[in-house]
């Protein structure tokens, strides 16, 4: 295997091979039949509808698809689960016996390149790994592991989305097929790169089109000039009404985009939905009687008192830092994800304060309070947001990432695009409603904005409310505040009561230390615009 750890490069006869169709035909009474296809079907499988029109079908290697129809029978909503990511689908009635509609696994409408690498590489004890790389950077990346080789056979998964790999061997190719559900989707020739690796370079047409006001020229100008690097989207809602729209650097707005940890702030909604159903008494509730007891049962009575308060502030105590401190935190999200028992690992976690008294920034708080939530509700979680938060607010094209036992996961990872993250922080900036319609009790609303304590690992030492950060900007002597998700790379929800204004800033800053771009972006020339 050693002789194959190089870079490797192919080109994909038909980008459309990850865009697939999905279709539900209604063969009789109580019996359908699902299809699944790209340039062709590769999956055709029968299954049986309930009396009231729910199924649930299961297919190989971990894929399936559980979902109903409409009442008026003019959709079908549910769910793909595909390695840890459920994708939202609807397939909406096209004649009297088929639904169809699109799943895009990838995350993006149509793969802007066709090349696709392949790196395998040699781990620290002689082990191997192999990862393939789309030349489009709006997929935002593989999670491949269980390499394994047999003769002149290899095969590896991407544990994200779920696709397989099986790879020929030859002297100087790798011939690799690419599966989804056990069946074929598409096959790529890799040879040898001879040259260096070319990602996400798009020739949008809204490049170089200015907005014509003064502040945002400037804004647009800086970013196609690639002075604000790796700016996605910039979006801006005034007194409810989307008044700026924009995306970059090849995004558009059928993307979900990767919120990382700016879906924490929906989490804080759910529990918030879970308390006002009674499902959850109140905040104060020891979480210890959500959770199983083998967790507790050993002699720590500090970690019997963490609250569901406590979790919603980053005050839990345990030793769950994700940043900012000089040592390996025990809790920490990059201890427990690549642990084998990922409650284990943040339970296990020494208290180093007790609970309620310090705040400290660690998603393994927000992860916990997705397992006391999912325990709290009556149905999968997944279908208890989409009803309640998701439904309501008309948002259809999103994808929850889940833990590795398939439950969403409250620390992070939700893709939405840019226009339904605005739409998400319109509801704050509404005291819960949207439309006629309240979909979060005011008060929650108000104790969610509340400034608890101050997360002391953060450089600015930043108020903090139920996830949700605290942070002022100054504009011609005047300090606005603001209300803010935020998600690693640039991902930021912006509500500001003052100007009646939301603004929503993606971003792809992950390893150039610019992760807080958007606050400048927000400060220097959106703020004034608004101001103006």
């Amino acid at each position: 295997m050693a002789a194959y750890t190089a870079g490797w490069e192919s080109t994909l006869d038909e980008t459309k091979v990850f865009n697939f169709i999905v279709e539900v035909g209604i063969v009789s009474a109580g019996n359908a039949i699902l299809k699944i296809s790209n340039t062709q079907t590769f999956i055709r499988h029968p299954f049986s509808l309930s009396p009231e029109n729910n199924f649930s079908v299961s297919l190989e290697d971990g894929l399936s698809f559980k979902g109903s129809i409409h009442h008026d029978k003019s959709q079908i909503t549910g769910f793909i689960r595909s390695g840890m990511l459920l994708y939202h689908i609807v397939l909406y009635r096209s004649h009297s016996d088929k639904y169809i509609g699109s799943w895009n696994i990838l995350m993006v409408d149509l793969l802007e390149s066709n090349t696709l690498y392949l790196s395998i590489e040699n781990g620290s004890d002689d082990t191997f790994q192999a990862y393939p790389i789309f030349g489009d950077n709006r997929f935002t990346g593989t999670w491949c592991g269980n390499f394994q080789k047999s003769k002149d056979l290899i095969t590896f998964s991407d544990f994200k989305t779920g696709l397989h790999f099986e790879g020929l061997l030859t002297p100087l190719s790798i011939l690799l097929t690419i599966k989804i559900g056990g069946q074929e989707i598409t096959r790529a020739k890799f040879k040898r790169s001879q040259s260096s690796w070319k990602i996400g370079e798009f020739n949008s047409t809204n490049e170089y089109k200015l907005s014509g006001n003064k502040w945002l020229n400037v804004l647009e100008d800086s970013i196609y000039q690639n002075r604000l690097v790796n700016t996605h989207a910039i979006l801006i809602a005034k007194e409810g009404k989307t008044i700026y729209e924009k995306y970059f650097n090849g995004y558009n707005g059928l993307v979900p985009h990767d919120m990382r940890s700016a879906s924490k702030s929906i989490s804080s909604a759910i529990a918030g939905i879970t308390l006002d159903q009674g499902l959850i008494k109140n905040v104060r509730q020891r979480i210890e009687d959500y959770l199983p007891a083998v967790y507790f049962n050993r002699g720590d009575s500090l970690k019997t008192r963490i609250t569901i308060h406590d979790l919603l502030t980053m005050s839990s105590g345990l030793d769950a830092i994700d940043f900012g401190i000089n040592r390996n935190s025990a809790a920490s999200e990059d201890n427990y994800q690549s642990s084998a028992d990922w409650a284990h690992t943040v339970l296990s976690a020494p208290m180093i304060h007790p609970p309620g008294l310090h705040a400290y920034y660690g998603s393994a708080n927000p992860y916990l309070l997705g397992l006391v939530i999912d325990s709290a509700v009556y149905e999968p979680l997944e279908d208890f947001m989409d009803k309640n938060l998701f439904e309501p607010l008309k948002i259809t094209n999103y994808i929850i990432q889940t833990d590795m036992h398939g439950r969403p996961y409250f620390g992070g990872g939700m893709y939405m695009t840019p226009a339904d993250m605005l739409k998400f922080g319109q509801l704050y900036l509404n005291h819960g409603t949207w439309g006629n319609r309240r979909i979060l009790p005011e008060e929650w609303v108000k104790k969610s904005f509340a400034n608890y304590l101050s997360l002391e690992n953060t450089s600015d030492k930043n108020g903090y409310g139920y996830l949700w950060w605290h942070h002022s900007y100054l504009l011609h002597g005047r300090r606005i505040n603001s209300i803010e998700a935020r998600g690693a790379g640039g991902q930021y929800i912006f509500v500001l009561p003052e100007l009646n204004a939301v603004a929503v800033v993606t971003s792809g800053n992950f390893r150039n230390g610019k992760f807080q771009q958007p606050e400048l972006i927000l400060e220097k020339y959106l703020l004034p615009y608004l101001m103006d």
